[in-house]
């Protein structure tokens, strides 16, 4: 008996601390502020039905946000400019660094890094990032492929931009 509850606690405590919901349907974003919305007021996770969506969590400090997330995001969205099929959202999560991780700051990396998509804001120092409370982001930057019935399908910190499109057509074909 002693045993089964001790395995028993350790899977719940696993589960608990586990990242991501791949598999799960896709929650509400959770975002506080938006912009570049193209006059959208009520923008979320049913706004992109039938799309496949490519989710990007990022932090403005965030030194792998820089060097890989934002690149590979350009690439992406470049790559697929003009498919109706696949839709792209980033989204800046809040839980740390609150001074620094700001609207303005959101402002200034769709500048930075010519951003088309909508931009969201998620977080502040009085309530931690709704966006990384559900879908379980383990930091940023964080990388989320929504197929086109809702379901995450995919999330993790990093992906290479090849296995990225690969796997974003076969979601298309689904």
């Amino acid at each position: 008996m002693k045993l089964r509850f001790l395995l028993l606690s350790m899977l719940i405590t696993i589960n608990l601390y586990s990242l991501g919901i791949q598999g799960q349907k896709a929650p509400s974003f959770g975002v506080d502020t938006w912009l570049q919305t193209n006059g959208k007021t009520n923008l979320d996770i049913d706004s992109y039905k039938g799309k496949v969506l490519y989710v990007y969590g990022f932090q403005s400090w965030c030194p792998g946000c820089h060097s890989h997330g934002f690149p590979t995001l350009q690439e992406l969205s470049k790559h697929y400019k003009g498919d109706d099929t696949v839709a792209f959202v980033a989204i800046q999560t809040v839980f740390e660094g609150f001074m620094v991780n700001s609207v303005n700051a959101a402002k200034d990396i769709i500048k930075k890094y010519s951003l088309t998509m909508p931009v969201g804001h998620s977080g502040s120092s009085d309530k931690r990032s709704v966006f990384m409370n559900n879908y379980k982001s383990g930091g940023t930057p964080w990388t989320v492929i929504i197929d086109k019935n809702s379901i995450v399908r995919f999330n993790d910190f990093h992906a290479d931009v090849n296995e990225i499109i690969d796997y974003i057509d076969v979601l298309k074909k689904e």
